[in-house]
């Protein structure tokens, strides 16, 4: 057996490709829409991609079933579970509690595990040649390393209101399935550390059914399910706005993206005409460079390990955007928002292009300690903390009024534009995009303390709950 954990920071993803190196076949669970990856693995490792897997339909990233499978000739294996409202439709071998994919000399048994979603699916591997018994459960986003996967996503990024209780109590009854399973396999979960499909995954890769029984807080509850739903309800992160619109387009034939895009290089003209009509500028330059000179209305969404998350909050999927970027990170900046869909990228231009526009620019204004403790006591202040709910909960600047980024143009009548205006989050990444997104709304006298809530603490900053 040929096993491969393929694993994206990004988007805190996991995926697989696991082959019979005896038949040379090989599956693929979970793929990401760059699928150039597993192209690659297999190829070096003389495997063809004959089977495609996945666990349900994404809610965080755009699946690279159909890329993959158009690239390969790959067979589609998804789910048929779930009911009529969670059925792909594309064309696909549909799997139900039960049911085997065999690939060379290797089994998948397949569990309907509902809960995360209606139609969640595991897939426990048995390596025949070795043994019957089952040595491996890919569980997509049913059980991770210490947490399990949250049931409120349909209700709270889907809009459909009432799931996430059921979704709660089938997650309850598909956990006590889960227990009957040999202390022994191995879990190998969708996501990691730093995902939004939980509360508090670890950085572990990976685990076991033994090890999850006695450190998984979700199976301490036995049988009180009702405590359980309460705890597995509460304190879930904001999901990102994007996630919507990847439980649509997973389900459906969309246009394909077969390779990494080429994005092109816009000339001055190009670009101040797009900009001048209204094209939504991305400047992916560090904050402290942004805040030293930026264009009128762009918005900074720094390149790091978070842009793609935050570039789903913002963008709209609608529209087309032109990207400020480093050249040099041209195909990383597209393979992350290639994986979330975001296709609608008219050209870009680097740093260094934009004094040669001829167009005024504007700057942040970038506090420190001092001046940011001063400001708590004044009466004609307003300080708007942008993180989410449950880091707000567990502490926040006195006075501070909760503005989650990802929701503020949405809430602009919470601010009093008779104040001076104070930005705070959890180390200045975040309110430096929702000074960018209330400065394109006419909101621009604003201060950002772009410390960490860390620094802010070390100095003797006072919180409050």
């Amino acid at each position: 057996m040929f096993f491969q954990h393929i694993f994206e920071s990004s988007l805190a993803h996991s995926s697989y490709l696991i082959g019979c190196q005896a038949k040379g076949v090989a599956l693929v669970i979970d793929p990401k829409r760059d699928v150039d990856t597993y192209l690659e693995i297999a190829a070096k490792n003389n495997l063809k991609i004959t089977h495609i897997a996945e666990t349900h339909i994404h809610a965080d990233y755009l699946s690279g079933t159909l890329e993959l499978a158009e690239l390969t000739g790959a067979q589609c294996y998804l789910s048929d579970e779930g009911g009529e409202d969670w059925q792909y439709e594309f064309p696909h071998i549909g799997l139900k509690d039960g049911d085997q994919i065999h690939l060379g000399n290797l089994i998948f048994k397949v569990l309907h595990t509902p809960g995360h979603t209606p139609e969640s699916l595991s897939f426990v591997l048995i390596d025949t040649p070795a043994t019957m018994d089952p040595v491996m459960i890919f569980t997509g986003d049913f059980v991770f390393v210490g947490d399990i996967g949250r049931p409120d996503l349909l209700e709270n990024a889907a809009g459909l209101i009432g799931t996430k209780e059921v979704g709660a109590q089938q997650m309850f009854k598909s956990l006590q399935h889960f227990l009957t399973l040999p202390d022994y396999i191995q879990v190998w979960p969708a996501h990691g550390a730093g995902s939004a499909c939980g509360k508090a995954l670890g950085a572990v890769p990976s685990s076991t059914v033994g090890y999850e029984r006695i450190r998984n807080w979700a199976f301490q509850y036995q049988n009180n399910e009702s405590d359980f739903v309460a705890e597995l309800l509460d304190g879930q992160p904001e999901p990102p706005r994007y996630f919507a619109m990847m439980k649509k387009l997973n389900k459906i034939m969309r246009p394909l993206q077969t390779s990494v895009p080429l994005y092109t290089k816009l000339s001055m003209e190009e670009f101040t005409r797009l900009y001048l009509s209204g094209t939504t500028v991305i400047d992916t330059r560090h904050k402290f460079d942004f805040a030293k000179g930026y264009l009128p209305n762009s918005i900074n969404i720094q390149h790091n390990r978070t842009f793609n998350t935050w570039a789903g909050w913002i963008l709209d999927y609608t529209k087309p955007f032109i990207l400020i970027m480093d050249e040099n990170e041209q195909d990383e900046i597209a393979r992350k928002l290639m994986r979330i869909g975001l296709d609608n990228v008219v050209g870009y231009i680097t740093a260094d292009a934009i004094p040669q526009l001829g167009i005024s620019l504007e700057q942040q204004q970038l506090i420190g300690f001092q001046e940011m403790n001063d400001a708590l006591e004044n009466p004609n202040v307003q300080i708007l903390d942008v993180r989410n709910t449950a880091e707000f909960t567990a502490g926040h600047l006195p006075h501070a009024t909760h503005l989650f980024v990802g929701t503020i143009e949405d809430n602009l009548d919470k601010i009093d534009r008779t104040k001076e205006l104070y930005l705070h989050c959890q180390s200045g990444d975040r309110a430096t995009i929702a000074a960018s997104i209330l400065a394109k709304n006419g909101i621009k006298d604003i201060k950002i303390y772009s410390a960490s809530i860390n620094d802010w603490k070390a100095k003797g900053g006072l919180l409050v709950k």
